[in-house]
Formats: structure tokens, C-alpha cells, sequence
């Protein structure tokens, strides 16, 4: 199960790392299959297990034709 739901669309998505920088890109061939592995980032609302809705800044994996995957919150950036 899943510990968030995205809510709506990620903003300012950018390119952290691709290529040979990125470290686990022989993980995600295993798991998901070969494609251009690029470590993403972005903000967006999620609603948390327990039901809050937070502003915060995701981390993320995709490649062309798998889309993304494994997203991982990274820090809030809301005032709560």
C-alpha cells in the first residue's frame, strides 16, 4: 500500500542525475526494464496515510516508455 497519493499534476519537474551518474540504474533495469533512466524532482500535493494534504517536494525515477516510478517524498515544504 501505497504511504501517499498524488493529488493533481507535479510542478517544476527537473533532472537531477542520468546516465552513468545514476547509481541504481542496474536496480531499476532488473525491476522495470532497460530505458534512458533519469532521477527526477518535483513539488506537488499529496495526501498522506493519514489523511493530511501537504505540499512537498518528490523524488522520482522514470524512463521513456515505463514512465515514472519508486516515488519518494523528500521534504515538506508547506508551513505546517
Amino acid at each position: 500500500m501505497a504511504r501517499f497519493e498524488i493529488l493533481g499534476r507535479i510542478d517544476a519537474a527537473t533532472r537531477i542525475a542520468a546516465g552513468p551518474s545514476l547509481k541504481v540504474r542496474k536496480v531499476l533495469r532488473t525491476h522495470y526494464g532497460p530505458g534512458r533512466w533519469r532521477k527526477m524532482k518535483g513539488f506537488a500535493t499529496v495526501r498522506l496515510a493519514n489523511s493530511r494534504v501537504r505540499r512537498v517536494e518528490l523524488h522520482w525515477y522514470e524512463a521513456h516508455g515505463i514512465g515514472p516510478r519508486d516515488f519518494k517524498i523528500k521534504r515538506y515544504v508547506d508551513d505546517q
